[in-house]
């Protein structure tokens, strides 16, 4: 892999996973060293610093994130409150229910399910107070319904849900990594 491919798997990766990565995640997952993740890395810092983008490399004690330009954060802070009264997309809706049905799930077992990045639509929810999220080993976070989810339809916990227990045995398939595609209908 070139070096200019590296940055580039290194700037798709951080996109994907949303959330700080450390160097040697991201080498042993591209199947470089971690000294080659974390050239990428500055690499990646330096052409977002240099041009005109609106997305920044950010370093804290060897983890990575790809996050906004502080300069935009006004115009973004208006559009997640826009957003925020508004009704559930049907995108927030599915990752809500597959947050209500496997919780505690992680973002890359909700983003296999889904099939594209739920990054944008976790934070949604996690702001408006439907879900929470809680460290997992590994440095990854596992995210499950709040006691205001619950309250709003009325039930006293999770497994109240219709077909709540169907949903189990399709949850135990996917976090033991059988496929899904022969239940799902």
């Amino acid at each position: 892999m070139s070096d200019v491919e590296k940055v580039a798997a290194v700037e798709a990766l951080l996109f994907l996973y949303g959330e700080a990565l450390s160097a040697e995640k991201m080498g042993s997952f591209l199947k470089i060293s971690t000294q080659a993740a974390m050239e990428a890395c500055s690499a990646l810092a330096q052409q977002c610093a240099d041009e005109h983008r609106g997305l920044q490399v950010v370093e804290k004690n060897g983890l990575y994130q790809l996050v906004t330009k502080p300069q935009f954060g006004a115009f973004l802070e208006e559009f997640v409150k826009e957003s925020l009264k508004e009704e559930l997309t049907s995108a927030a809706l599915e990752t809500l229910s597959l947050v209500a049905y496997f919780g505690p799930v992680t973002r890359a077992h909700i983003d296999f399910v889904r099939g594209v990045n739920s990054s944008f639509t976790l934070r949604n929810l996690l702001m408006r107070g439907l879900i929470e999220r809680k460290m997992e080993k590994g440095n990854m976070y596992a995210y499950e319904v709040t006691f205001d989810f619950l309250k709003q339809l009325g039930i006293g916990k999770a497994s109240e849900l219709p077909k709540y227990e169907e949903y189990q045995k399709l949850r135990g398939q996917l976090m033991s990594g059988q496929g899904l595609e022969a239940n799902v209908k």
